[in-house]
């Protein structure tokens, strides 16, 4: 027997798993945008996941490192009764920690650069920084004694 810790599972339904995969699929213009702009650690080194679920919500960015989640409306986020859910869901998200960003498919679309640069500011002041090498973090150029 092991005393390792079990691993850390997510309790998901297999609905809101398949869910989750047909969004990954299928990405709007405007998160395909966001998403070449944030895989790959693109912004200041942040990883992101996309279409990720959290409790009953699959969020369309998420970086769990910032607390940050980045939500892409469409035009249906505007009505009265959409604007209600997102706001049942942002207090959800905040309660578990998390910062919300939204922003509509135009600002997207039309302003992408100013988009990314307001999401690296907000995961880049959230995330853990790494160590620096005078505070015992090493660097790269640092060699081992045997």
């Amino acid at each position: 027997m092991s005393d390792a810790p079990n691993p850390l599972r997510w309790k998901l339904t297999e609905k809101t798993r398949t869910r989750a995969r047909d969004l990954r699929r299928n990405l709007t213009d405007a998160e395909r945008i966001v998403w070449y702009g944030e895989r790959a650690h693109r912004l200041n080194g942040i990883s992101f996941r996309r279409q990720a679920p959290i409790g009953p919500y699959i969020v369309d960015f998420v970086s769990h490192a910032a607390n940050l989640v980045v939500e892409i409306d469409g035009g249906q986020h505007f009505s009265d009764e959409h604007e209600k859910r997102d706001a049942r869901r942002d207090r959800f998200l905040t309660s578990k920690g998390y910062r919300v960003l939204r922003f509509s498919n135009l600002d997207v679309i039309s302003n992408r650069n100013g988009v990314l640069e307001r999401i690296a500011e907000a995961a880049q002041a959230a995330a853990p920084s790494p160590p620096s090498p005078a505070s015992g973090g090493g660097s790269a150029d640092s060699e081992s004694v045997s």
